[in-house]
């Protein structure tokens, strides 16, 4: 739980070198475009067409799954739309399904095989923001997004955009925040080195298994927190910021119901909450003020013995309602705001390290920052983007289900689809 929600930056993805385009298609190239489309609408066997080093990348099981996930989101493959050569062993295939047409490049090995294939790039065809508020509508529990400029103009696109949802480990944006607030104030620096102390969360992560005492910068903290999601390096942040700080930086963000997230969790405190239902129960229930003297007594717990505190077992659904961090899309909207209006860049360079969105999307933006979050019935995926123009967007999407798992890869595809809008 509290992972990393991550955009895959391709499907099928087992990297290819690009060559120089000859003048026709050689007949294996055309053979192997041939044979993906083939494969992937179950007419021929994977092994027949694609490597033996590719397939123990991508099993067969995972190349159907993952156009079944294509197929749910723009209808079913219909075929090889077409291919061109970049050289005399690869090329660039494109695939048509029912609402748009997928393509990428391809290489061949020695025995005629596809040893490589990234499918990297998509095109909509008569896919529209209608359809896409339909389908999020359509998603069982609760969802809501907003596609719009930074400054509050008119969205491109928006459903729920003021109605309060869960954000897993999104919820580190409001860390980042104050973290960056405090700098700008001159009471911290980037530069600062702190030594890690005893206070480990749980992956996601890496920082649990670093040595105690280890020096690092707020910096790589933040980095950590933000770029891969390390919830060591939040619990840290959020002892050496404050948590009244961190309060303090989402009130002013403008935040439509700070009492749902406050007091401010660490994501320690909300492992062991989940893992004791009881306990966690009882809490959710509380007032702020009874919930503050829980957190308290817990610390003293965990203080005294860190193993008398219960990791978490779940793979169901637990607590989303009352143990979590909650905004509305529009909520991250502001918060991304303040951010965007800090004078030192660094904020927004970190949140720039793990920019989840495909090199071809990328490059239609001046820039791409992104923090996800995600556990069971829960997930949220947020970019901080910036047009060509300067104009900066947020496009964020969170979907709760307290009675069910979310599948990461219906979201992730609904966001390249809205990403694609013109």
């Amino acid at each position: 739980m509290l992972a990393r929600f991550a955009l895959p930056l391709a499907l099928f993805s087992v990297p290819a070198i690009a060559q120089p385009a000859p003048q026709s298609i050689p007949p294996a190239v055309q053979a192997a475009a041939d044979g993906v489309a083939e494969v992937l609408l179950g007419k021929r066997a994977a092994a027949e067409v694609f490597s033996p080093a590719f397939l123990a990348a991508v099993p067969a099981d995972k190349l159907a799954a993952l156009t079944a996930q294509i197929a749910g989101q723009f209808g079913p493959l219909e075929g090889l739309e077409g291919v061109t050569a970049t050289g005399p062993a690869s090329g660039v295939i494109a695939l048509r399904f029912g609402r748009a047409i997928y393509s990428g490049p391809f290489a061949v090995d020695a025995e005629g095989k596809v040893a490589n294939l990234l499918l990297n790039d998509y095109k909509p065809v008569g896919d529209d923001a209608a359809t896409i508020l339909r389908d999020v509508a359509a998603l069982p529990g609760a969802a809501g997004v907003l596609y719009a400029p930074l400054d509050g103009g008119e969205p491109l696109l928006a459903l729920n955009a003021d109605r309060q949802l869960a954000i897993g480990s999104t919820f580190k944006l409001f860390v980042l925040a104050a973290l960056a607030r405090q700098v700008e104030q001159g009471t911290r620096k980037w530069d600062e080195v702190v030594k890690l102390d005893d206070l480990r969360s749980l992956p996601s992560g890496q920082m649990q298994d670093w040595p105690q005492g280890a020096p690092v910068t707020l910096q790589t903290l933040a980095t950590m927190m933000i770029s891969i999601s390390d919830n060591t390096a939040t619990d840290q942040l959020i002892r050496l910021v404050g948590r009244d700080a961190i309060a303090e930086e989402l009130r002013a963000s403008g935040h439509s119901a700070p009492a749902r997230t406050l007091p401010f969790l660490t994501t320690r405190e909300a492992f062991a909450l989940k893992a004791d239902l009881a306990r966690g129960t009882r809490y959710a229930e509380m007032s702020e003020p009874e919930q503050t003297g829980a957190l308290a007594a817990l610390g003293r717990e965990f203080a005294a013995d860190p193993a008398t505190v219960a990791a978490p077992t779940f793979t169901a659904p637990t607590l989303i309602d009352g143990v979590e961090w909650f905004a509305s899309p529009d909520d991250l909207r502001k918060l991304l705001g303040r951010i965007v209006a800090l004078k030192d860049p660094t904020a927004r360079k970190i949140l720039a390290v793990s920019p989840s969105m495909p090199s071809a999307q990328r490059k239609n933006w001046a820039f791409t920052g992104f923090k996800g979050g995600s556990e069971p019935g829960v997930i949220n995926g947020t970019w901080l983007l910036q047009k060509p123009d300067g104009q900066w967007r947020i496009l964020t999407m969170s979907w709760n289900n307290p009675a069910a798992a979310v599948d990461q890869a219906t979201l992730e595809l609904i966001a390249q689809r809205i990403l694609a809008l013109p």
